[in-house]
């Protein structure tokens, strides 16, 4: 076997190989999380697997790493090799794994690469190839160490027992010469599902091993250990629907997302089993106990029991038609699902299920991501691992600088819409990722039962009903002085006020919120006129307009009106374009402002070009200091190549990223050509000109573009307040 020098960290593809000394040790956490930190700071990211359990089962943990918004390769590419090809022939396995990952980084500015998982099939010298393979690959190795003993059937609920600090400490003393024996340069460490109580215990047993082992290095290894959350190992009802071979006969498909955190087993009568029933447990009822089932559906829907994650019926038996008639007459979203399985053996494979973490859960990915990014210095991991920001901005590469800005001064935002289940799973990421601090609007009870049905968790958010009685006499106080001139009362004040828009921008006019996003279930008229009326338009500016963040695959363009003013007259344009400038610079984007139109600089006429030629002079005078050209075609705006054609010499042609349009149509449907034509990833409308942020999303709205939204409203309220 030959041997490798170490790897250099400077080399111009950098990669880092993730493996573990045991199994069921949360790698693809610590996985996700480096995926993650490195995709904020280089374009093109790569995922490999040198090791596949088989090649007829696809690999969750690929998959799940593959769909990350960062990569975009074929799964196929980026498998290596399986254990059978390791055993057969383990040196002809490390050629294949060395020619398939090179293809892989050939396309890549950094992979990260997923070791073996230490299944049943893998073998006692398995760390030892795991090193072989990241030597070989010149891949600095980052070790993950278990925090919990394993403890066999039932771990995953809640059974396996923490390891001590200096347990920690032995596992890396037994671990780190195999590595450093096979030439593989150990880059950092990572303990995960670590005691919470004992963190800095953990991190300093394991960093004494570490420093000893690798002396007389230059380079000091860093030492990172992550908490147990029982979220991120707990199976969901989809994992237990598998796990029991079963069918979902009744309830909300949604709702298999939860979390299982506990079992059940229903095997005697309802008054007895009623008092055992445990917060998103799991409840096995034989299917010929319909008693125990009926009383379970409606202790969960009570309100006076611990909500359930769900239902579990097995032996087989069919149920009754009357009694299939009353289930649905409950209309319970709890899922229930049928399985021919025992009573034992349906237990079993339920203590047996494991948690996948981000296939079944947005809250366990959501939840891994932050615990990741809390805990483990990521600039510091990325710089270490020599991937430089580039000069190109990528679209994931902007959104993950909105949140990083939004959460480095974290503002509070109302969501009007809280019995939309979008707002509420997009409020589950902004909580978990410390993005903004959230006020939701609707009925308390039924706001966070529907989260607790959903399986997230927005308990860090207050919860206001817009009919709160205090609220509303004082907000009905004010709109009935604000809108006095128009002969509004305090009764007819009192009435509008408990609109959840009005309500909404009325606390943020208060200063009880710092901006608003709405939109999901309602009108744009419906979401906006409200700030037309309370919030009114900041001081110098005359009207309200929009942007979208137009991210295309390189950099991020600006693009204003495309959503509110039909037909702009000339001192509107001059607004729209120094508004557009302005809201650029809050997002880090150097305003250079082209006003555009179909002809460029003096070569047309006409009353919509001299529209543009009067706009442009008044940018100029009003806003001497920013870089605008205008009247100018887009080509003109943007090529560099036309811009020497056309207009040669200015500051702006050629290289514009505030473009302002002469009218709505010719925005809007520019905007969406973009979006579409060149996969461009649209962000907002994003009104400007307010005092305070109020923002429209569609009603198509995905949860993502929720989360954007709130993150840029956020930061425009950090500009307000400055």
């Amino acid at each position: 076997m030959s041997r490798v020098a170490p790897p250099r960290l400077d080399a111009v593809t950098q990669s880092i190989y993730i493996t573990s000394a045991e199994g069921h040790s949360g790698k693809s956490t610590v996985a996700l999380g480096v995926l993650d930190a490195v995709s904020r700071v280089t374009p093109r990211v790569g995922v490999f697997r040198p090791i596949a359990r088989s090649t007829a089962e696809r690999d969750y943990v690929l998959e799940m790493l593959l769909d990350h918004d960062g990569v975009d390769l074929a799964y196929e590419d980026c498998v290596g090799v399986t254990y059978d090809d390791v055993r057969d022939d383990a040196d002809a396995a490390l050629a294949r794994i060395v020619e398939r990952y090179k293809a892989v980084e050939a396309q890549c500015d950094a992979v990260v690469i997923i070791g073996s998982d230490y299944t049943d099939v893998g073998s006692p010298a398995e760390l030892a190839y795991n090193a072989r393979i990241a030597a070989n690959l010149g891949a600095p190795v980052l070790l993950v160490l278990g925090g919990r003993a394993q403890q066999g059937q039932g771990e995953t609920l809640g059974l396996s027992v923490a390891r001590t600090p200096q347990e920690v400490g032995q596992i890396a003393a037994l671990t780190m010469p195999e590595l450093l024996h096979e030439r593989a340069e150990v880059f950092a460490v990572v303990v995960n599902r670590a005691d919470p109580d004992a963190l800095d215990e953990v991190v300093s047993s394991v960093r004494h091993v570490v420093d000893a082992a690798a002396a007389p290095r230059s380079r000091t290894v860093p030492v990172w250990a992550l908490p147990e959350d029982r979220f991120l190992i707990a199976p969901s009802m989809r994992g237990v629907l598998r796990s029991v071979e079963g069918e979902l006969i009744k309830g909300d498909p949604e709702l298999l997302t939860r979390e299982v955190l506990g079992v059940v087993v229903a095997g005697m009568s309802m008054v007895n089993v009623l008092p055992r029933l445990k917060e998103s447990a799991v409840i096995v009822i034989p299917a010929d106990r319909t008693e125990v089932l009926l009383a379970t559906l409606l202790a969960n829907a009570s309100g006076t029991f611990p909500s359930l994650a769900g239902v579990v019926l097995n032996g087989g038996f069919e149920l009754p038609d009357a009694i299939v008639r009353l289930i649905d007459g409950l209309g319970s979203p709890l899922p229930i699902i049928a399985t021919d399985l025992g009573t034992y053996d349906t237990a079993v494979r339920i203590m047996n299920t494991r948690g996948r973490l981000a296939a079944d859960s947005q809250r366990r990915y959501d939840t891994a991501l932050a615990m990741f990014e809390r805990h483990v210095d990521t600039a510091l991991l990325t710089r270490e691992l020599g991937v430089a920001r580039p000069s190109v901005v990528t679209p994931l590469m902007f959104e993950y600088g909105l949140v990083d800005r939004a959460r480095s001064d974290r503002r509070r935002i109302v969501l009007p819409e809280g019995n939309d289940d979008r707002v509420l799973r997009a409020a589950a990421t902004v909580l978990a990722r410390g993005i903004a601090d959230l006020t939701i609007l609707g009925e308390p009870i039924e706001v966070r039962g529907r989260a607790i049905e959903l399986g997230i968790d927005i308990r860090d958010a207050e919860v206001l009903s817009p009919f709160d009685a205090v609220h509303v006499d004082k907000f009905a106080t004010e709109y009935a002085r604000l809108r006095s001139h128009k002969g509004v009362t305090y009764a007819q004040a009192a009435d509008t006020v408990t609109d959840v828009s009005y309500f909404g921008t009325l606390m943020v006019h208060l200063g009880l919120a710092d901006g608003m996003v709405s939109g999901a279930a309602h009108t744009t008229a419906h979401t906006i006129r409200p700030a037309f009326e309370i919030i009114k338009t900041a001081p110098g500016v005359s009207v309200v307009s929009s942007v979208f963040l137009m991210a295309l695959a390189d950099r991020v363009l600006v693009y204003g009106d495309c959503a509110v003013i039909p037909d702009p007259t000339s001192e509107q344009l001059a607004d729209i374009a120094i508004s557009s400038a302005a809201t650029a610079e809050q997002f880090g984007i150097e305003p250079r402002v082209a006003m555009l139109s179909y002809s460029t600089g003096e070569s047309g006429t006409g009353a919509d070009v001299e529209k543009v030629r009067a706009a442009t002079a008044l940018v100029r005078e009003r806003a001497p200091e920013l870089l605008v050209e205008g009247p100018i075609q887009y080509d003109a705006a943007a090529d560099a190549a036309v811009a020497k054609a056309k207009m040669p010499g200015s500051e702006v042609a050629g290289r514009a990223t505030v473009f302002v349009f002469p009218d709505l149509n010719t925005g809007n449907n520019t905007y969406k050509a973009v979006q579409r034509s060149a996969g461009a990833v649209a962000i907002g409308p994003v009104l400007q000109g307010l005092n305070k942020p109020i923002n429209d999303l569609s009603r198509g709205a995905l949860v993502d573009d929720i989360v954007n939204t709130i993150a840029i409203t956020a930061i425009q309220a950090q500009g307000s307040a400055a």
